[in-house]
């Protein structure tokens, strides 16, 4: 198993009759790191979350991130590994915590290098979400701003067009079939970009929550 899927496997569980994933658009492709290790083709990740799908071609992102940054040591993934060795075992999540760092601490392990190293992947993911929401910024740019120039630009001709003689009424018809062209792309476009936009929130807030989640325990746990 690779290291990309030792990570991916810390926070998801795959779903053996998934498909795997489709090439990434392109704001996906702008957010990803460049400095992956892993060869292994991504596979489609589906978590359900209050009825909500995870992309699993954000997942992939956001786990080659952590992936590019893992730190030398044991840290938190290390950490987390042992905490999921012990999620089937009966014993509360206090016992859990504790006893997972029993382990870390002969690792030498401290709870604050824990939470240390668990704060720089939170800030990994908060890197790849900027990256995330600039590429978004100019994907809307590209295909709805510049659109909407056009649509304007459009209109005014077709008023131009009204004021001229019986000559030019075809050519108007054309502009405004031209203008009904534009529009419906402008809406595909948009939801388009706003599915991207929405997949891969759900994608980061699933992860974030969940190592704020560890965060918030290992503060109040590990003493």
């Amino acid at each position: 198993m690779s290291m990309f899927d030792k990570i991916k496997g810390l926070f998801f569980e795959e779903d053996p009759n998934a498909k795997k994933s489709t090439p990434q658009p392109e704001a996906t492709k702008q957010s990803a790191p460049s400095k992956s290790t892993s060869s292994t083709p991504p596979a489609q990740v589906k978590i359900d979350l209050s009825n909500k799908k995870v992309d699993g071609k954000f997942v992939d992102v956001l786990m080659k991130a952590i992936e590019a940054n893992n730190l030398d040591g044991f840290d938190y993934l290390e950490y987390k590994q042992s905490l999921q060795s012990l999620s089937k075992m009966e014993m509360n999540e206090q016992t859990k915590y504790q006893s997972a760092f029993a382990m870390a601490k002969t690792m030498g392990a401290t709870p604050s290098k824990l939470i240390q190293s668990a704060d720089h992947y939170l800030k990994v993911l908060q890197q790849e979400q900027s990256k995330f929401n600039q590429a978004l910024k100019n994907q809307k740019d590209r295909q709805i701003t510049g659109k909407e120039q056009e649509i304007k630009d459009s209109e005014a001709l077709i008023l131009k067009k009204q004021k001229q003689i019986e000559t030019l009424k075809s050519e108007i018809e054309q502009h405004k079939k031209s203008l009904e062209k534009i529009k419906g792309g402008i809406h595909q476009a948009a939801s388009k970009v706003e599915a991207t936009n929405r997949n891969f929130q759900v994608a980061y807030q699933l992860v974030v929550g969940q190592i704020e989640k560890d965060v918030k325990n290992m503060k109040s746990y590990l003493k």
